[in-house]
């Protein structure tokens, strides 16, 4: 079982999510976790092995599953990278942390300005309300 994000990219490779609602291009599937393998339950691993059997799984090339690089002590740099690019925001995890449910040990950290988001609640308002 594998903890990741379902997306589209443009042919810069930045994620589309109307290209994914609508269903426009094949998806491809990002990869950041992995929580169980062959029956076992890995979350009592900590997250760097955790991504050390993730890394083992993943194809190096050819593949719509790719991997999620881990980045340290550069939160901040990658964030401002994001920011720049548009893109939707990033999640913190800590290197040493057990996958658990409650308190999770991972935050969120959303671009406030990030234009994609701009209309989606209306997107899904939309959707729901014409059944």
């Amino acid at each position: 079982m594998l903890d990741g994000e379902i997306v589209c990219l443009n042919e810069t490779g930045e994620p589309q999510f109307h290209t994914l609602l609508f269903r426009r291009a094949l998806p491809w599937f990002y990869a950041f976790d992995l929580l169980w393998l062959g029956g076992e339950d890995l979350r009592s691993l900590l997250l760097l092995e955790r991504k050390r059997r993730l890394r083992r799984l993943v194809p190096r090339r050819n593949s719509r599953l790719l991997y999620v690089h881990h980045v340290a002590q550069r939160g901040l740099d990658l964030f401002r990278a994001v920011c720049e690019r548009d893109l939707e925001g990033i999640v913190g995890k800590l290197a040493h942390a057990h996958y658990v449910e409650q308190p999770a040990p991972w935050i969120k950290v959303l671009n406030p300005r990030y234009t994609q988001k701009i209309g989606r609640h209306d997107l899904f308002e939309r959707r729901t309300s014409a059944k």
